[in-house]
């Protein structure tokens, strides 16, 4: 079975990010023949002589009319090597907390430029941001290098330039590469081209293949949250007590010792139960339903973790946040914080730094995050709840911002000590 890559695009407006999809899915043979045959036809009716291929994945009507991508487009493909789940992201200011989304689980990051422009602003944001969200790996395509009648040195300075800057943030030698590229023509996407002689890296699509992944959530220790308490009360069951929901990291076996939080309570799993039969293990991404050997007080919100590598049960944590509302953050803001399958009351204690993207370096006690802005907060809650440091669990490590008043979500927020690109 072939192994599989979470990634994510990121750019400027019109850097062509829909169109290196488009060819991506056109060249690997994963589109249907009606997809395309709808997407030959609307590239007809606009005059153009042969098929859109950015048509492929900005499928909302307002995106098609303004020829941007404004919402996060998941695309799945495959080849005999590899699995491949995609997320286009937006690449106006505006539209930077859709990146965060994109981009949260993402094991590598497509960050395109335009080879008339180079590295531009959006470019620098991008990248501090995929820096904050941990993701491992980055590629540069240099797009519309045919543009650029295929100059070497256009692409030997921009990448220079970004591979410079990407180590500003933290990334060690070896995670990032830069390859030009032509998404239009399909130059070193899919196939590689004979008009970039220079160039004696990896298509595109080859990196993608071989490049190696991050570890999976499974290689980590359990975490469980409890997302709903079974108890059937039937005849055939009368003491069936089941605790469902979906294991967000490590693997869980019958027999394994656990700790349930915030409580701290110590027992065994006794079983694994699904729909289909008991499991002899469950990793990372599976629904189940535990039981354990003690008849514990176990309810929604709770944590089954790894008794050996539990985490911290704590009412005060250090965080980033990337703020995703246009209504400001001030120091003092009451809030709800949704880690796991729990939510509870917050406030905001204190906004202890802003981010500055461009000039990698940071705004000590703000007086406010304003949208799109990244920067670190102390947050109390009223409850203890079990979270890891983002730098090493990024599923339990991460949560959500919530306004108490409508629902709506504030920020994305990250535990622990801060990340490098925001330690200086």
């Amino acid at each position: 079975m072939s192994s599989l890559l979470r990634l994510a695009t990121a750019g400027s407006v019109d850097d062509g990010k829909s169109t290196l999809v488009g060819r991506l899915l056109y060249d690997t043979k994963s589109v249907l023949a009606d997809q395309l045959d709808a997407v030959t036809r609307a590239s007809v009716d606009r005059g153009l002589s042969t098929p859109d291929l950015s048509l492929l994945v900005d499928g909302l009507r307002s995106e098609r009319e303004q020829g941007i991508t404004i919402d996060v487009a998941y695309r799945y493909f495959a080849t005999p090597q590899r699995s491949f789940v995609l997320a286009d992201t937006p690449g106006h200011v505006q539209y930077t907390r859709n990146t965060v989304t994109g981009a949260s689980t993402a094991q590598l990051a497509i960050l395109l430029v335009d080879a008339r422009n180079g590295v531009v602003e959006q470019t620098r944001r991008h990248a501090a941001v995929l820096a904050l969200l941990g993701v491992p790996r980055l590629v540069l395509a240099v797009n519309k290098i045919d543009l650029v009648d295929y100059d070497e040195e256009t692409f030997t300075v921009i990448a220079k330039e970004f591979t410079d800057h990407a180590t500003t943030l933290g990334y060690p030698a070896g995670s990032v590469l830069s390859i030009p590229v032509s998404a239009l023509v399909g130059d070193n996407v899919v196939d590689r081209s004979t008009k970039t002689p220079w160039y004696d890296g990896p298509t595109l699509l080859e990196h993608l293949e071989n490049v190696p992944a991050a570890p999976d959530p499974h290689d980590v220790p359990l975490r469980f949250p409890v997302q709903y308490v079974i108890r059937p009360r039937t005849p055939e069951h009368p003491d069936y007590r089941g605790y469902a929901g979906q294991v967000a990291a490590g693997t869980v076996r019958p027999g394994d010792e656990v700790v349930v939080l915030p409580a701290g309570l110590r027992t065994t799993v006794e079983r694994i139960d699904t729909a289909d039969g008991p499991l002899d293990e469950a990793a990372a991404g599976r629904s189940v339903t535990l039981l354990l050997a003690d008849d514990f007080d176990i309810s929604r919100g709770d944590v089954i973790a790894a008794a050996e590598s539990a985490p911290v049960s704590s009412d005060e944590f250090g965080a980033t946040l990337a703020w995703l509302s246009e209504k400001p953050l001030k120091s003092g803001a009451r809030v709800l914080v949704k880690h796991g399958t729990r939510t509870v009351q917050a406030f905001v204690e204190e906004l202890t730094a802003r981010f500055d993207e461009q000039k990698l370096s940071t705004v000590d006690s703000p007086e406010t995050l304003q949208l799109n802005e990244i920067g670190r907060v102390r947050i109390r809650t009223a409850e203890p709840l079990p979270v890891d440091d983002y730098a090493v669990n990024r599923r339990t490590g991460s949560f959500l911002v919530i306004d108490a008043a409508d629902g709506t979500t504030l920020a994305a927020g990250l535990v622990g000590a801060p990340l490098s690109v925001l330690s200086s």
